[in-house]
């Protein structure tokens, strides 16, 4: 048995208790809850993927998340299309500009792609609220329809429920961290890692540097742009608060807290900022004081987030073993 070997285990029971959710309770509070964490923990891994794999500071996941969920609201109110063409209509486009951003500036600095994607996420705000004729303006685009998904056989899904959105977007969470792990413990993820830590070296042993930073971009947008398609339908209106920057200090949040380049640290604080701000509603007057000073107090304790924090407690359990002794050996004796 590696060291792994139980906390994948643990990962596995976790997801096969939310999946399981709704058969035990209808608590639409709790699915909110579930619904929020799926969304936020597609939001911050693909913030993760650029930032904490490429060392690239990206403020435009808002704006593939908005632009998503804009692009599949007018594409089924406008078109009549069905959810499944138009999220992945939204994604694609999110993922176009994604690459078209990233080329264009990450050629000349990893400032100017920061100075980029923070523009190119308040145009996105500015054009959604004054280009009425396309977005309906601070209005938004409010009752949209339920939509139905085709499943094999000719059998519909009718996403009537909280319960139905819950699973939906779990699922999409799961398939979309799935895809993320298999990337970043691949070979093209040992070069994300090289390229942010001595780009110059990495480019020096045959690696692409631009290559690899546009596919973390594209890829990271493709996911913020298909999870935003997804929500809006949830919520039943897009406007231009999609484009708010709460979502980006949220996403940085849950990104440093966790530990950046850490694919399991940010799943947990993801996690835990979910829940927290609604366990602090106990005092509303200072509820968002308390969260953070609980946030404050959580980077003084672990200043590179869960990720290293735990590492370096096993750390310390580590050299208090004797010589030549490992955790597996110890937990093998007898």
């Amino acid at each position: 048995m590696t060291a792994r070997t139980p906390a994948m285990a643990a990962a596995a029971l976790v997801l096969a208790l939310a999946l399981a959710l709704p058969l035990f309770s209808r608590n639409e509070y709790l699915l909110a809850l579930g619904v929020s964490f799926a969304t936020f923990s597609v939001l911050a891994t693909g913030l993760n993927l650029v930032y904490g794999y490429t060392g690239l500071l990206s403020f435009a996941q808002v704006a593939f998340f908005g632009i998503g969920g804009y692009t599949a609201a007018l594409l089924v109110t406008e078109l009549n299309w069905s959810l499944w063409p138009a999220a992945l209509a939204g994604a694609v486009l999110a993922a176009a500009l994604g690459l078209g951003i990233g080329y264009s500036s990450l050629r000349l600095s990893r400032h100017a792609f920061a100075i980029v994607t923070l523009s190119f996420a308040l145009l996105c705000m500015i054009v959604s609220r004054d280009w009425v004729s396309l977005t309906r303006g601070a209005m938004g685009i409010p009752g949209l329809p339920v939509p139905s998904l085709a499943l094999p056989g000719g059998a519909s899904w009718r996403l009537n429920k909280p319960a139905d959105f819950y699973l939906l977007l779990m699922a999409f969470s799961l398939l979309a961290h799935g895809l993320v792990y298999l990337l970043v413990t691949s070979r093209i993820g040992r070069a994300m890692r090289a390229v942010k830590l001595n780009e110059p070296l990495a480019q020096s042993q045959g690696i692409n540097p631009l290559r690899y930073k546009l596919l973390t971009v594209t890829f990271s947008a493709f996911l913020s742009g298909m999870v935003g398609a997804l929500f809006v339908f949830y919520l039943t209106i897009v406007d231009p608060t999609i484009f708010d920057f709460y979502y980006t200090e949220t996403m940085l949040i849950m990104v440093i807290l966790g530990g950046a380049g850490s694919f399991w640290g940010v799943l947990a604080s993801t996690a835990v900022l979910t829940v927290l701000p609604d366990l602090l509603r106990f005092s509303p007057d200072l509820r968002m004081v308390l969260y953070g000073l609980v946030l404050v107090a959580a980077m003084l304790v672990m200043p590179g987030g869960f990720a290293e924090w735990f590492q370096r407690r096993r750390l310390e359990r580590w050299r208090k073993l004797p010589y030549g002794e490992t955790e597996d050996k110890q937990e093998a004796r007898p």
